[in-house]
């Protein structure tokens, strides 16, 4: 029998903070839009990111206890796995068997909303199921698509799909607010790679703090940080996001010393990991404010 911690530390639950903060954004778009919120439906999207996301995790788990990439790396609290299957050989089974079954519920719920809402989501949810699928393995292998992964899944995978399932339909709106957490959360899982870059190397993972080294994968990190506050103020001046949709541009004074810091300590990793625990707070925090004004709005 799995005890409890077998089954809970593979999910990673202190990571788990992002489903909710991109399907509050895709629900904020679609109040937006429709002036109302389909509730069940809502938390039917929220299960199912959740799910997709502790899938990853577990899967994650697995491969890296597998191939002995967890022995190889040093933890922090943002990076290096949550050490249960290391503790535990024991629960290498039940890791695997939570991703496949946590990947069967995402997919059974996005069966479910093709028939109540459209099979316009069909794409978006095979790619999504893909992208679960294939991350650990596959994606980590290639430099550009392990940047861009985490983003397109938690961007406009999850804020345009719940917007879909409250709506039945995409929008110019719903797009562009998903361009906040895709480059942001692909920051964040950019600059959770930093202290991993030896033990990944000999793993076989390809990502750009390996290929081009800390320092300039920073200014990756600089620019995807950009993006994200750019992508805001396009959206108000084109008129395609609500003027209070500029609340998002509050946490910039996170994000300038935030930068300033990365760069400086990119090669310094103690002195780096507290950055990294501001660094979620940005990425938590934008899309939130974002939310908060298309909701106002």
């Amino acid at each position: 029998m799995s005890n409890k911690q077998d089954i809970l530390g593979p999910m990673r639950l202190p990571f788990l903070t992002l489903p909710p903060v991109c399907v509050f954004l895709g629900t904020a778009t679609a109040y937006h839009a429709t002036g109302h919120i389909h509730w069940l439906y809502a938390v039917l999207a929220l299960i199912g990111g959740l799910a997709a996301h502790i899938s990853v995790n577990a899967f994650n788990e697995y491969v890296d206890f597998k191939t002995g990439l967890d022995a190889r790396t040093q933890r922090t609290p943002f990076s290096g796995g949550s050490g249960t299957l290391p503790a535990n050989p024991a629960a290498a089974g039940t890791a695997l068997r939570t991703g496949w079954v946590t990947l069967i519920v995402t997919a059974l719920i996005g069966v479910f909303f093709l028939f109540a809402r459209g099979w316009g989501l069909l794409p978006l949810g095979l790619l999504g199921l893909l992208l679960v699928a294939a991350y650990t393995p596959w994606v980590t292998r290639w430099p550009f698509l392990c940047l861009l992964a985490p983003g397109l899944g938690f961007g406009p995978m999850m804020v345009m799909g719940t917007h879909f399932v409250l709506t039945g339909s995409y929008s110019w709106t719903a797009f562009l607010a998903s361009l906040v957490p895709f480059f942001l959360v692909s920051d964040l899982l950019l600059l959770n790679q930093f202290p991993d870059v030896d033990a990944d190397r000999s793993a076989g993972r390809r990502h750009y703090p390996i290929v081009l080294g800390r320092h300039r994968s920073s200014w990756i990190y600089g620019l995807f940080l950009l993006l994200a506050y750019v992508t805001v103020a396009l959206g108000v001046f084109g008129n395609v996001l609500p003027r209070a949709a500029l609340l998002g541009l509050l946490s910039i004074v996170l994000a300038v010393p935030l930068f300033l810091a990365v760069t400086r300590n990119a090669e310094n990793l103690p002195r780096l990991v507290p950055f990294m625990g501001l660094n979620v707070i940005l990425v938590l925090a934008t899309p939130i404010l974002v939310g908060v004004g298309l909701l106002l709005s």
